[in-house]
């Protein structure tokens, strides 16, 4: 069965959001964009709240960009063919390789998990990845830590009153000083 994983950069200070809604402090340096790139080769399928989709709607057509640099074209190359489902109340349509979901997190982590495939799915975007944590489907958490203190926003773990014990699995410190640590939920 396919794993479920989490993967956000956060600030030191536990948020993927800023207070004023910002996170261009998780802007990535060379070394980190190649890091998560190959992070994004792993993935059988995407899951997404309406926000992080409309933020990455930039890639669907960035390849007609001239200015793009090769690590960018590389993200490209990965990302655009990458099936996402993407989960709003307000959109009526998705562009490229995105569908919109016809079911719940859970009903549609079943599905995906179901299907044959050798990769990892992916939850993306806050509220989203919230209500994965809290319903328990979240295998593994990818955090890119940066040295940031933003002082509030949106959190990244939901603050609900569950415990998960977690299994450390790797870490790496960047260039860039950002932390990655990779944690696997402890299943008892």
């Amino acid at each position: 069965m396919r794993r479920v994983m989490c993967s956000m950069g956060v600030s030191l200070d536990g948020y993927i959001v800023g207070p004023d809604g910002g996170f261009d402090w998780t802007e990535p340096d060379e070394e980190l964009f190649r890091f998560v790139t190959d992070e994004i080769g792993e993935l059988d399928a995407y899951l997404m709240g309406r926000r992080l989709y409309e933020t990455m709607l930039y890639w669907e057509n960035a390849a007609q960009d001239a200015s793009l640099d090769e690590a960018s074209l590389a993200w490209v190359a990965r990302w655009n063919p990458l099936p996402k489902v993407v989960f709003s109340t307000t959109l009526s349509a998705v562009q490229g390789h995105a569908r919109l979901a016809s079911g719940s997190p859970a009903e549609e982590l079943e599905r995906l998990r179901a299907e044959p495939g050798e990769g990892s799915i992916a939850i993306g975007g806050a509220t989203l990845a919230s209500e994965a944590a809290d319903l328990g489907l979240i295998d593994e958490y990818r955090v890119r830590v940066y040295p940031v203190l933003v002082g509030g926003g949106i959190p990244f773990f939901p603050r609900g009153e569950r415990r998960v014990d977690l299994e450390l699995v790797d870490t790496r410190t960047f260039s860039s000083h950002v932390v990655y640590l990779r944690y696997r939920v402890a299943r008892r």
